[in-house]
């Protein structure tokens, strides 16, 4: 059990959605990986609806993604500084967005997976590294990917490289790592938003993000 359900275990109903409100205010994703019992609360239509409201207060609403098994915090009416702030967020995830799609792509292809990673899929990063060391393709795919900016390794040692990433995904919120002691990642489901920004994306710029991932394993993606 994580700090974050050991304290919510222990405090009053009301004091556990303070706790979630306060959590989806600081941009948290909410999702049965990160946080099943908040997660249960925004399932349950009573809580939910005593959040919205008090959401709505502060010009806040109770998003979803990955199809209603996500939750995070939105603006309800987007003015100047709201739109600036979105604006802001939504570059930052455009900014890493190649890097974050070729990590995908990596380890669908190298786990040997048909469907992209969602939420509750678990990497074992030591299985992964040695079947990316297997493959000298994977392996140049892999150093490309730890030199983007967005992970930024110096390393030419695959170990070092790959360990590097899954510890920046992890400050990001795209893994969470139940067990510190092993190398066990969990995807989380800020993994499912960013698919549906990439939808948005491909939609509205028609980058054609969806067809290209389907062909991933014929040829590089981006």
């Amino acid at each position: 059990m994580s700090d974050i359900q050991q304290s919510q275990s222990s405090a009053t109903p009301h004091q556990a959605t303070s706790l979630l409100i306060e959590r989806l205010l600081q941009g948290e994703f909410i999702c049965r990986t990160t946080d099943e019992e908040g997660w249960r609360a925004l399932k349950s239509g009573s809580t939910r609806n005593y959040i919205e409201q008090f959401l709505n207060q502060i010009n806040r609403t109770l998003a979803s993604a990955g199809e209603g098994e996500v939750f995070f915090c939105g603006y309800l009416h987007l003015g100047e500084s709201e739109r600036k702030v979105i604006s802001s967020q939504f570059r930052d995830i455009c900014n890493g967005l190649v890097p974050l799609v070729e990590w995908l792509v990596l380890v669908q292809e190298a786990s040997g997976q048909d469907a992209p990673l969602t939420e509750g899929a678990a990497i074992r990063l030591i299985e992964l590294q040695a079947r990316i060391d297997e493959t000298p393709a994977f392996k140049e795919q892999l150093a490309k990917l730890s030199h983007y900016r967005l992970f930024g390794s110096t390393s030419s040692q695959s170990e070092a490289q790959i360990k590097l990433i899954f510890k920046r995904l992890l400050e990001l919120g795209y893994l969470s790592r139940p067990n510190s002691e092993k190398q066990i990642y969990i995807a989380t489901g800020k993994i499912d938003y960013l698919y549906e920004v990439i939808r948005f994306i491909d939609e509205t710029e028609g980058l054609s993000l969806e067809a290209q991932a389907e062909t991933a394993s014929q040829k590089d993606l981006l």
